[in-house]
């Protein structure tokens, strides 16, 4: 048979029996003495056995107790605290002795409980309230893809109330797309028992209890996008309208007075009408051909193809754009050798037109220095730097110029918006969107050193 543990002594019975050890050695002499006395009558005897053993048990009963009520006191006062009833507090509470400290310490733990729940619950109240006010659907899931919470915009969505829909999957009231698609989406089209239109839709996770939970917040952008819409439109006739007057203007005059010129007679007309006839035709063929342009630089900013990601080396790109710019040499300042996931015809136009843009800058600064010097020098000044770098998940290509810096920084982005005489208006706006395709960035900003502008492209890794 398996041997039997054997029990152990309790708390307070170690204290009285530790008590009672340590009181037995003077109770033993005490009455080895008093027996031991011949002269001690045996009343006398039994009367101080009986007294010196009673004050001996009674006082060790006495701390047993004490120990006790100590202990059930502090033991009342932690269930309370786990309870939830943070109002109990200790008596004798006092840092002059050990059993004061303790009584201190459960009392402030209480203070701290209590002051931290009251906060958790003016946060709970105030989340309740945001949710309850705000003009987007919230839902919550568990990991099961259950929803627990919702709501009131979440349930005019759905169009049922929270009692019908909580304790049901995503895909059993519509939100499974939500659920099974990416982090961050547009839902195109989509038709929700509340209502139709387009909606913007974010699912981020969070834990309740240590397991994961989702909460998908759905936004309708219908009036949002509607409004940018329009602005884009009045945007575009705005533009549209400015060029196609500037280029129809001068054709529509030009126009009238060769067709005054024809209708007159032979006789009355001046000598040299026919060379007013090719000057005139060949200004409305220019200004046709400039309005055309316009027309195909705008088609090339509207059907800008999607990249086609491929692993691309960073210094041979590097090399072979540098190599296109035969105006000025580009100075490379090298970077680390890396493999960037690109499309690589994509991101060489964007270093090609911010080469170009920073070369042209020079060429401005070296016109605005000589004052007797032809419209455009044959040879920029100042010179033209490109370099790479790598950062935390992404690269990043700097053009640098010694040109006389940016103007009109708020104008840059803007399209058809030049500078240049024989400018478009269209580069800097196809590299952002390049760049925005690929998940980057684009930004020019003034440098600090000297005068001059740096392009910095950030492309994620």
């Amino acid at each position: 048979m398996p041997k039997s543990t054997p029990r152990r002594l309790s708390h307070d019975r170690q204290v009285l029996l530790g008590t009672l050890l340590a009181g037995l050695p003077g109770v033993v002499v005490t009455l080895g003495f008093l027996w031991l006395d011949e002269h001690q009558s045996s009343n006398m005897r039994w009367t101080f056995t009986m007294l010196v053993v009673g004050c001996w048990l009674g006082f060790s009963f006495s701390v047993q107790t004490r120990v006790i009520r100590s202990l059930q006191t502090m033991a009342n006062l932690l269930s309370a605290v786990r309870e939830g009833d943070f109002s109990i507090r200790a008596r004798g509470a006092s840092r002059e002795d050990p059993h004061g400290d303790v009584m201190t310490e459960i009392n402030s733990i209480g203070s701290i409980l209590r002051a931290q729940r009251l906060g958790a619950m003016e946060a709970t109240a105030l989340l309740r309230t945001v949710m309850e006010e705000i003009d987007v659907a919230i839902f919550a899931f568990d990991s099961e893809g259950v929803l627990r919470l919702v709501n009131p915009s979440g349930q005019e969505l759905l169009a049922s109330p929270a009692e019908k829909i909580l304790g049901r999957s995503a895909h059993e009231i519509g939100l499974g797309e939500c659920i099974d698609g990416p982090n961050t989406s547009v839902l195109q089209h989509t038709t929700f028992p509340g209502g139709s239109g387009r909606w913007g839709m974010r699912r981020t996770q969070f834990r309740e209890g240590g397991l994961p939970h989702e909460m998908v917040v759905v936004a309708d952008l219908s009036e949002a996008l509607r409004e940018e819409e329009i602005k884009a439109w009045q945007r575009l006739v705005r533009v549209l309208g400015h060029e196609l007057n500037n280029s129809l203007a001068p054709i529509k005059s030009i126009a009238g007075t060769l067709d005054s010129t024809l209708r007159k007679p032979v006789e009355a007309r001046v000598e040299d009408w026919e060379s007013d006839m090719r000057s005139g035709l060949e200004i409305i063929a220019k200004r046709a051909e400039g309005l055309s342009r316009f027309l195909n630089a705008y088609s090339r900013l509207a059907k800008l193809p999607k990249p086609q990601r491929i692993p691309c080396e960073v210094r041979p790109l590097v090399r072979q754009v540098v190599q296109l710019e035969l105006r000025q040499k580009v100075e490379i300042e090298a970077g680390p050798d890396m493999v960037l996931a690109c499309d690589g015809a994509q991101v060489e136009q964007v270093l090609i037109n911010l080469i170009k843009n920073a070369v042209d800058a020079n060429l401005e600064a070296a016109t605005n220095e000589e004052e007797s010097s032809p419209p455009h020098p044959t040879a920029p000044r100042g010179s033209v730097t490109l370099s790479w770098q790598h950062t935390t998940g992404a690269v990043e290509f700097r053009v640098t110029d010694e040109g006389p810096g940016i103007g009109k920084a708020t104008s840059l982005f803007v399209p058809f918006f030049t500078t240049k005489p024989a400018g478009s208006g269209i580069g800097l706006v196809l590299c952002r969107q390049i760049a925005a395709n690929h998940g980057g960035s684009l930004r020019l900003e003034n440098r600090e050193d000297r005068s001059g502008c740096v392009a910095v492209l950030r492309l994620p890794v």
